[in-house]
């Protein structure tokens, strides 16, 4: 038998000089190895060290804007110092709305309706639009969860969130929490937050109320009725009609597809032409109007308010 030959070794042959400049640049990483660390587990600016002063003076003049989360700290504590010491805290959804609507059809109206609301008030200031909402069922057909598109929680989870929000607001120095619901599944869970914190806190320092006028929808259809808007169901799967649609457009006409429906001949809901538009956002501007005149009604009898101030 013959011996197995050995391999040659073909391995590249290191230059003495590059290994030694191989290991004093292992060495030198060892010893940088700390700091870098350091750096990437540094606090950003302004998250550690020396707190700002809550106290401390605006250097600049104040946006004009009610929706909290468009303000600085600093601007939504003088406007909280000023007497804006309600707060709304609006609650819409993700959800199907057939083939002409977005599906956060509740959340562009309220931009209209809360800000409209909180204006009239004069003495409010509006946090984030709570978005997720009760959808109904997961594991049951049929129901609006089966859509693409929606996005929904459970009961209790819309509960917990109301319930951690409401503390923040209170916390924040407001003194009185109002709850509005774009949508029908809102209003319950709204109304038993309310009731439970209203038992929990009674201090005095700070109310919470639902407000159920805001969601009215049999006068709406009255009110719409009296303008010569008489609107036929004639799908009963097509989650839209002539209110959301209107108040959708003033908020941003592409949220309901004006551009695609004029094109292919469908603008229009419920056998009610949508053309002329200028009559159209005429009517979504009177409407919303309205809904915040009764609105502001219902909230100042329930804060004892009479006149915003």
């Amino acid at each position: 038998m013959h011996a197995p030959r050995s391999r040659p070794d073909r391995s590249p042959a290191i230059p003495e000089a590059s290994m030694t400049r191989f290991v004093k640049l292992f060495a030198l990483g060892l010893l940088l190895l700390p700091n870098v660390v350091g750096a990437q587990q540094a606090p950003r600016p302004g998250s550690g060290g020396n707190p700002i002063d809550p106290d401390a003076p605006r250097p600049i003049d104040a946006l004009e804007s009610v929706w909290i989360e468009e303000l600085t700290f600093m601007e939504v504590r003088d406007a909280i110092r000023s007497g804006k010491t309600t707060v709304i805290v609006p609650t819409g959804g993700v959800e199907e709305n057939g083939p002409y609507l977005a599906g956060g059809k509740h959340n562009y109206i309220l931009q209209q309706t809360a800000e409209a609301v909180a204006r009239k008030l004069g003495n409010a200031l509006i946090a984030p639009i709570i978005k997720y909402v009760p959808e109904g069922e997961i594991d049951l057909e049929p129901g609006t969860i089966r859509y693409p598109g929606t996005i929904g929680v459970r009961v209790e989870t819309f509960k917990a969130v109301l319930t951690d929000v409401s503390p923040a607001l209170r916390a924040n120095g407001f003194e009185h929490i109002v709850l509005i619901g774009d949508s029908g599944g809102n209003q319950q869970p709204q109304v038993e937050v309310a009731e439970a914190l209203s038992a929990k806190w009674t201090d005095g320092k700070t109310g919470i109320h639902h407000i159920p006028e805001y969601y009215n929808w049999v006068d709406r259809q009255q009110w719409l009725r009296e303008r010569g808007i008489n609107e036929v169901m004639q799908d009963p799967g097509l989650h839209d009609e002539f209110s959301a649609t209107s108040i959708m457009m003033l908020t941003d006409p592409t949220t309901v597809r004006m551009e695609q429906r004029i094109r292919a001949g469908h603008f229009s809901i419920n056998g009610v032409d949508l053309a002329p538009i200028p009559r159209t956002l005429a009517l979504g501007s009177e409407l919303v109007d309205w809904i915040a005149d009764l609105t502001v009604a219902a909230i100042n009898e329930a804060t004892g308010e009479t006149d915003g101030s």
